[in-house]
């Protein structure tokens, strides 16, 4: 990324990309802005090497954090759920029972490990395939930007 496309992100966005750089170096696929079920989307999802499913939500600031009233329904759709924020962000406003990533644009540090609970096979399946499928249309959106419209199309 060019650094005056790394200045027009805003500032979670540049949370997601530490995030994704740091697990894409430990074997995660991750895509972000994903939706798992209607009415939701999660700013990193993760797919592990061994099939696990991990969210992460990137809080910017104290406002951005009080503002997420929907977080805990992500739990439903993940095997671990995490907090990323930057290392001024006060940490002791993020709840018990939750991981903590510290991240910035360039790289990110796992500073909590967040409780496993693992997930139906039926969902996870769901989830794995969904993944696939949104992960797939993104690279064809990049590599034809002209099919755009028709990616659009709900499914």
């Amino acid at each position: 990324m060019e650094p005056s496309a790394l200045s027009d992100l805003m500032p979670g966005q540049l949370l997601a990309r530490g995030v994704c750089r740091h697990l894409a170096g430990h074997g995660f696929a991750v895509v972000e802005e994903f939706v798992p079920d209607r009415g939701l989307r999660v700013d990193v999802m993760a797919l592990g090497p061994k099939g696990e499913l991990w969210v992460v939500e990137c809080k910017s600031s104290r406002a951005d954090f009080r503002g997420d009233g929907k977080w805990q329904g992500y739990l439903d759709w993940c095997d671990r759920y995490f907090w990323a924020v930057d290392q001024t962000f006060p940490t002791d406003l993020l709840p018990d029972g939750t991981g903590l990533i510290i991240a910035d644009a360039y790289d990110a540090e796992i500073l909590r490990m967040a409780p496993e609970d693992r997930l139906p096979a039926a969902r996870r399946n769901t989830l794995i395939r969904k993944f696939g499928f949104h992960a797939a249309r993104r690279l064809q959106g990049l590599r034809d930007p002209g099919v755009g419209a028709v990616l659009q199309a709900p499914l």
